[in-house]
């Protein structure tokens, strides 16, 4: 399997969106992929938009982000609690500077934007932050996937197989 050798962090918080967070761990795990799902708080049970749970294994304290290959970060409405979360922005900066995917969709480019890494990247997302992205210094697009470099984004759900495809893609180079 192709991401057998690789260390995937997927962010959890509180509202996120039920396919945004469980598809992609499931596609990279069926990849071979370890998938370790990391919250404000260790073994807790977060709930997303539709009541799917999910357990978190680490907390952000936990963890180092120079121990892992890539980040997810869901949308939903945990995005706008995950960017008010330092060791979140923490990582995300520690990935960007090594240049390792960063995965976001729908509202998780607020996170992004908090991080301030947007500045002349391409990206998407929903349409509803367009204008938040673009105020980032980002040149957003209305397609179902962009790749920028290691920042790879998506809009909503419907876009998932894409955008799930090109992160394992970018993960497996």
């Amino acid at each position: 399997m192709r991401l057998a050798d690789k260390k995937v962090i997927a962010l959890v918080e509180d509202e996120f969106e039920d396919l945004e967070l469980w598809y992609p761990i499931l596609r990279l795990q069926e990849e071979g992929a370890s998938v370790h799902l990391v919250g404000k708080d260790a073994e807790k049970k977060y709930i997303g938009k539709y009541g799917v749970p999910a357990v978190s294994e680490y907390s952000f304290t936990d963890i180092n982000a120079d121990d892992y290959d890539a980040i997810l970060v869901p949308g939903g409405w945990a995005p706008d609690k995950l960017r008010r979360y330092p060791g979140v922005l923490d990582f995300i900066r520690k990935m960007d500077e090594a240049k390792k995917p960063i995965g976001q969709i729908c509202h998780a480019g607020w996170v992004l934007i908090s991080a301030n890494i947007l500045q002349g990247k391409n990206v998407t997302s929903t349409p509803g932050i367009k204008d938040d992205m673009t105020n980032a210094g980002a040149s957003w697009h209305d397609e179902a996937v962009i790749v920028d470099g290691h920042i790879i984004s998506s809009r909503r759900p419907p876009d998932l197989p894409p955008y799930v495809k090109a992160f394992a893609d970018k993960l497996a180079e």
